[in-house]
């Protein structure tokens, strides 16, 4: 499954907080409190961020945190980058490709496709949007037009509300097709 590590989604949290007050410098008991994570967490990743050119800091008295660039200029992938390094769904998609099997490899290439189009939809999320201020957030890229939501479950994007996301369908959207899924099987586990 692609998922974020819960270090990311919480420097974004710390992005978010900072890009709601760009002027404002913010020390990392500040943010700490104001956002409800841990103060080691968020003095760690401030370096991390401060590192990689995602926000500056001032020493002093009226020192702190402040974005480096505007939240319209920071995008997705640039926080990702920053805390997980590039995108590579597969050891051949990254930059430096270690995989013994790449030139005789038949799928490689179909996964470098996938990656590149993962990657440039990441592109096109800025900070302001993850924050539910830009206005392309709520607007289904080229990547989720017609895809499937769910396995079994196809939404016409036709059929959308303009301005509605199909990862948030309508009322009135057009269900394609539901093909019913199995719930996943619990164990029961017996008292020792």
């Amino acid at each position: 499954m692609l998922r974020i590590s819960k270090l990311t989604d919480y420097a974004t949290v710390i992005l978010a907080h900072l890009a709601a007050e760009p002027e404002r410098r913010f020390t990392a008991a500040q943010i700490a409190s104001d956002t409800g994570l841990a103060a080691p967490t968020v003095s760690k990743l401030l370096k991390q961020l401060h590192r990689t050119g995602l926000v500056q800091s001032t020493r002093g008295l009226h020192g702190g945190y402040l974005l480096a660039r505007p939240a319209s200029q920071i995008t997705a992938v640039h926080i990702l980058d920053a805390l997980e390094g590039p995108v590579a769904l597969t050891e051949c998609s990254g930059v430096a490709s270690q995989c013994c099997i790449e030139q005789t490899c038949a799928v490689g290439r179909a996964w470098q496709r996938v990656n590149r189009a993962i990657r440039r939809s990441l592109q096109e999320i800025t900070l302001l949007e993850l924050m539910g201020l830009g206005g392309r957030a709520n607007r289904p890229s080229t990547l989720d037009q017609g895809l499937p939501l769910h396995p079994g479950l196809r939404v016409d994007p036709a059929t959308l509300d303009p301005g509605s996301s199909p990862l948030e369908p309508v009322a009135s959207a057009r269900i394609e097709s539901v093909t019913p899924v199995k719930p996943p099987r619990t164990l029961k586990r017996e008292p020792l």
